[in-house]
């Protein structure tokens, strides 16, 4: 289980590339932005910004995913001190670190666009809406997103991989675990 934009831009073609190395294995990949719990059983692997919590968990920091401030291809730069059209997050993920260095840098710009989806967001972005903060997984494949360079970039975001103790020792999840940190962990 994992995020949309994570499971679509990160761990999808990782998962082709496992199942090719492991034909006679079956991976369902969930995308929600509800945090799975592990002790619960709802998930064999999860990975997710937010460290775990959870008693019998085991977890491993997978990556650091960088993000950065994205407009849409060939638009007109924005003005330092007007207002900005801003697309961010939704009012139940207002406090993410992103979120809150949007606000920051922008104090006098107009949110125009909310979403708790990142692929959402970028879309909303290429079609003109507004500036957004992405991960820089997502944003760099969108054709029509650049990159805006500014004076201090959006904070990043660590990715934890965590699964159930009892599981540690199934020769397929841990398979998968050893590509995922071989392929992306850092």
């Amino acid at each position: 289980s994992t995020s949309d934009w994570f499971g679509l831009h990160v761990l999808a073609p990782l998962c082709a590339a496992f199942t090719n190395e492991h034909p006679r294995v079956t991976i369902e990949l969930l995308t929600d932005a509800r945090l799975f719990s592990l002790a619960r059983r709802e998930a064999d692997l999860v990975a997710r910004i937010v460290p775990f919590d959870e008693p019998d968990v085991i977890q491993r920091r997978l990556m650091h995913v960088p993000y950065a401030l994205y407009i849409q291809r060939g638009a007109a730069l924005p003005i330092e001190g007007s207002e900005v059209r801003l697309i961010t997050m939704d009012l139940g993920f207002s406090e993410m670190p992103d979120a809150a260095w949007l606000r920051e840098v922008f104090p006098s710009g107009r949110i125009a666009f909310r979403s708790n989806n990142r692929h959402v967001q970028a879309v909303a972005c290429a079609s003109g809406t507004g500036l957004a903060v992405l991960p820089c997984p997502l944003g760099d494949s969108h054709p029509d997103l650049q990159r805006l360079e500014c004076k201090t970039t959006p904070p990043g975001r660590d990715v934890w991989l965590g699964y159930h103790r009892d599981l540690r020792r199934v020769p397929r999840l841990r398979a998968l675990v050893d590509l995922l940190m071989q392929r992306i962990g850092s």
